[in-house]
């Protein structure tokens, strides 16, 4: 698969972006680069291989170091909140965005 410059256009339009000429070869050149190397993994032959529930499932010895799930900072709720223009019962006042 190879983008063509009215391509990287409608991507660029879709996502409201202005590139330059320069802007929008390099961009191109950067989206094909991706896409060849997708076709290269695509191109290797995974017959008979079974996808990985965790890719450390196959690595017997090694454990996960996790940390407990357990709080470490304090409730500062009162201090986070000084900065803040509105506050009302705890929750941060924000403008209405959606009408």
């Amino acid at each position: 698969m190879s983008l063509t410059q009215s391509d990287i256009e409608r991507i660029a339009n879709l996502a409201r972006l202005e590139l330059s000429g320069a802007q929008s070869e390099t961009m191109r050149t950067q989206l094909n680069g991706f896409f060849d190397i997708v076709e290269q993994m695509n191109a290797v032959d995974t017959t008979g291989v079974e996808p990985l529930a965790h890719p450390t499932a196959v690595i017997d010895h090694v454990s996960l170091r996790l940390r407990p799930d357990v709080a470490s900072e304090p409730n500062d709720r009162e201090a986070n909140q000084k900065s803040a223009p509105a506050v009302e019962r705890g929750l941060f006042l924000v403008p209405k965005v959606i009408e």
